[in-house]
């Protein structure tokens, strides 16, 4: 899900540089979603402290 937000920042800034301010928004704004719900999930891991993988 990080990765996914890298890219999708990485398009915004380049579409930022272009003047394409709607696709920079749309992109940048995917991005910071796309982070936060990442982390949520992670700190979601972490506490619940389950190492079993479901088969």
């Amino acid at each position: 899900m990080v990765y996914y937000a890298t890219v999708f920042l990485f398009v915004g800034l380049i579409a930022g540089a272009l003047n394409l301010a709607g696709v920079a928004e749309v992109a940048t704004q995917s991005s910071w979603t796309l982070l936060v719900s990442g982390i949520v999930l992670l700190m979601t891991h972490l506490v619940t402290e389950r190492t079993d993988r479901v088969s």
